[in-house]
């Protein structure tokens, strides 16, 4: 019996579902002990400005590893007080006070960053041979990752005084924006049914099983992105011409290579990446929708019939007690330690799954800081993929907690690594489904939900990438119009999903309502960097190699003390060889063949 099937007893609803308790962190937005933190973080940054502004270079390599000490404790104190503030606007992005709120913390955070902007600039002054020798002390050596990625930047870096009025400026910049952005979105509603109801509403019923249900559904989305583009196209000119004028100040090369630097990934690896899957659209989501199509009965598939459900797909609503113990199962059938790990997010108040109005739409897992745990957010509406993306935070958080041990300054991964511990948890999580499932018809259900699902990680990200690229290249020679944004969306999905779909003028406007174009620019690739190095990673399980799951955790409690190259030598795996890329993708067209095969199959048997 398919175990999704099993105890489908209650419909999940917001009632039914879990709320985060945040009172690890803080009590409320009204905790004195906010005020209390923001009074103490303050005095210790200016202290610690007095104490070592101006005498790095002087320091032997122990007094040195103290003060980056003492500035990780700072800081650290700092990101409690932040994460808390976004936690609460994430869950509740429509209430003024708790904008407010966070908008006010952010002020406050950043006049303290000031004061201590400065030790990060000095560091990267240091010549190298200087630094070599302080680390002769084996007190600085645990630093050596911390310092290694932050003179990553060291080309980039401006003056202290203009890298001061970048940092007092962003809060009424970018963030500013981002904000704008955020609280737009969350007052966005659709009428569906007769009743309003928040856009992720209509979103979620884009993969209806009713074409007409999925139709009015994206009749409203169209309509209610159509009517606030040029606010939303504004917006991302804004960013898109601050991100520019930044980039140039500090000479990066291109717009995206910042965000390489950042996810310590050289440029040329993302081209790689990019240029792979580029290169096998055709093989892999222009073949798939092609048979979707045929499989829907359609002569062409429309933007909403892209997540459209398979004839024969009754999915039924998956409670979320059955949900969870989908995922651990899975989890604890690759490693009880990993399981045990995941399931402490489940008996504590460590997720927030309830999908109610003004919550931030989609899903992530928030480190917070070492000192306390993270948390989830998602929005459970009892489908399959709901439980996929369970499986992916929990993915998240069960790597943040392993790579904790690291510090706040050396747990946090690259983005292109922080995405493996997630994917791998969803491929665990089907996995175990497929093999649990004996019935042909719904096996083949699940592979091509999954193929889907690895579709939008790795095509669909990377055509994100690529109209990112494009919009960013061309803002360059001034304002894109609206209807400019709404062509180079439309030649990038043409381009990537096939011909298969016939892309209608209302589907122009999709592009506005993607939050990573927002808030972090270029962030897109590390998905589909994560679900090709994870199905190459699998494969590896898969052939049984020696001592694979202590070599994964390993991997996991290094945090961001190793680059990609050193975490998967110990696999036999390399990212620079461009034979990487095709593994990770033979993997997605391996799984559309064994389709084809049962395609073949049953018009054999018709």
């Amino acid at each position: 019996m398919n175990e999704l099937a099993q105890d489908i007893t209650v419909t999940p609803t917001a009632e039914t579902l879990p709320r985060w308790d945040l009172s690890d962190l803080y009590q409320s937005a009204k905790d004195p002990a906010i005020a209390a933190d923001l009074e103490r973080s303050e005095q210790d940054a200016k202290n610690f400005a007095e104490r070592w502004k101006g005498k790095l270079a002087d320091l032997p390599g122990a007094e040195l590893a103290e003060a980056i000490a003492e500035y990780e404790r700072i800081d650290e104190a700092m990101g409690r007080i932040a994460s808390f503030a976004q936690l609460l606007f994430a869950a509740n992005s429509a209430d003024p006070e708790t904008g407010r709120f966070g908008q006010t913390t952010n002020e406050r955070l950043t006049d303290i960053s000031a004061h201590l902007l400065f030790f990060q600039l000095e560091l990267n002054r240091l010549e190298d041979a200087v630094l070599e020798e302080k680390f002769q002390d084996p007190a600085l050596q645990a630093w050596r990752p911390f310092l290694r990625d932050l003179r990553v930047f060291r080309p980039y870096q401006l003056s202290d005084e203009v890298e001061q009025v970048l940092l007092e400026k962003s809060v009424t910049g970018r963030s500013a924006w981002n904000r704008l952005f955020d609280e737009t979105m969350a007052n966005l509603t659709v009428t569906l049914d007769g009743t309003q109801k928040p856009l992720g509403e209509a979103l979620n019923q884009m993969s209806d099983a009713d074409r007409e249900k999925r139709h009015q559904a994206a009749e409203q989305v169209s309509a209610v992105l159509g009517a606030n583009q040029r606010l939303l196209a504004l917006i991302t000119n804004t960013l898109a011409k601050d991100k520019a004028i930044g980039d140039g100040l500090r000479g990066y090369p291109r717009p995206t290579s910042s965000r390489n630097r950042a996810n310590m990934v050289e440029d040329e690896v993302v081209d790689a990446l990019v240029a792979a899957v580029d290169a096998d659209y055709s093989r892999l989501a222009h073949r798939y929708y092609k048979m979707k199509a045929k499989w829907l009965g359609l002569d062409k598939l429309q933007h909403w019939d892209r997540n459209a459900p398979l004839p024969g797909s009754d999915e039924q609503k998956i409670p979320w007690n059955r949900a969870k113990d989908i995922v651990k199962d899975a989890y604890d059938s690759f490693d009880p330690r990993l399981g045990e790990i995941v399931g402490r997010f489940m008996t504590h108040s460590w997720i927030d799954a309830a999908p109610v109005p003004g919550k931030s739409s989609g899903a992530f897992a928030h480190p917070t800081v070492p000192s306390a745990h993270p948390y989830i957010l998602m929005n459970y509406h009892g489908r399959t993929r709901d439980v996929m993306t369970l499986a992916h935070e929990l993915g998240h958080g069960a790597h943040q907690i392993l790579a904790a041990k690291q510090g706040y300054f050396q747990s946090g991964t690259p983005l292109t690594l922080a995405e493996t511990a997630s994917v791998f948890g969803e491929m665990l999580t089907f996995q175990s489904l497929l093999e649990a499932e004996k019935d042909t018809q719904r096996r083949r259900l699940m592979l091509a939900a999954k193929v889907e699902d690895m579709l939008n990680t790795v095509v669909r990200q990377i055509a994100f990438y690529q109209f990112e690229t494009k919009l960013h290249d061309e803002r360059k020679s001034g304002e894109l119009s609206v209807e400019r944004i709404g062509e180079i969306w439309r030649e990038v999905q043409i381009h990537s999903l096939g011909p298969a779909f016939e892309f209608t003028p209302d589907y122009d406007v999709y592009w506005s309502y993607v939050p990573h174009f927002i808030h972090s620019p270029f962030y897109v690739y590390a998905y589909a960097f994560g679900d090709c190095l994870v199905n190459a990673l699998y494969g590896v399980y898969q052939s049984g190699a020696p001592g694979f799951q202590d070599k994964y955790l390993a991997m996991l409690e290094a945090g961001g003390t190793k680059r990609h190259k050193e975490l998967l030598a110990p696999f036999g795996l390399d990212a620079t060889d461009p034979a990487f890329w095709r593994k990770g993708l033979d993997v997605i067209a391996g799984f559309i063949d064994d389709l084809a095969r049962e395609e073949e199959k049953q018009g054999e048997t018709a």
